[in-house]
């Protein structure tokens, strides 16, 4: 038991010798996201059955859709906005936020923001997000939901050094 414990130490510490460089996550603007990416998501994913479902991790809140309660500051009340109030900026951060999560910067493809909505024929990962006809979100890499997606997913991979 003792060899094994002290080779796993050995092994263990050589794994360590080497740094592990972080990894470099690329930076995708908030405006574009908040003027054309945000209105796509809310449009064709933010429904209260799906990512606007609080049991979603990647979730969408908005008008029309589910809304993210605030925090009055001058009466300490949470305050649900109206059903089509302007969006706040907690909902546009946090729909934004979850969209960064939703992306895989060693491959920046096959990142779940553009996988999980495309159809498994058009190369996606599909998910159980389809119609009445069994269609996910996005049948092809053409809808034009899907072009505004992948536009602001692969921008800030031609920046990155």
């Amino acid at each position: 038991m003792k060899t094994l414990c002290l080779a796993f130490a050995v092994f263990a510490g050589a794994a360590c010798a080497e740094p592990i460089e972080p990894l470099q996550f690329a930076d995708r603007e908030f405006r574009p996201f908040q003027r054309q990416v945000y209105p796509v998501l809310l449009r064709d994913c933010g429904f209260p059955a799906c990512h606007g479902s609080p049991e979603r991790f990647f979730r969408v809140w908005g008008p029309g859709r589910t809304r993210m309660p605030y925090l009055n500051e001058m009466t300490g009340e949470m305050i649900t906005p109206g059903p089509f109030d302007s969006p706040t900026s907690d909902e546009q951060s946090a729909s934004y936020t979850l969209a960064l999560s939703m992306l895989e910067e060693r491959d920046i493809t096959q990142s779940l923001l553009l996988r999980k909505p495309l159809a498994v024929e058009a190369g996606g990962a599909g998910h159980f997000g389809t119609d009445l006809y069994g269609r996910d979100v996005y049948r092809t890499t053409q809808d034009s939901g899907y072009v505004v997606l992948e536009r602001w997913v692969l921008t800030a991979q031609e920046e990155t050094p």
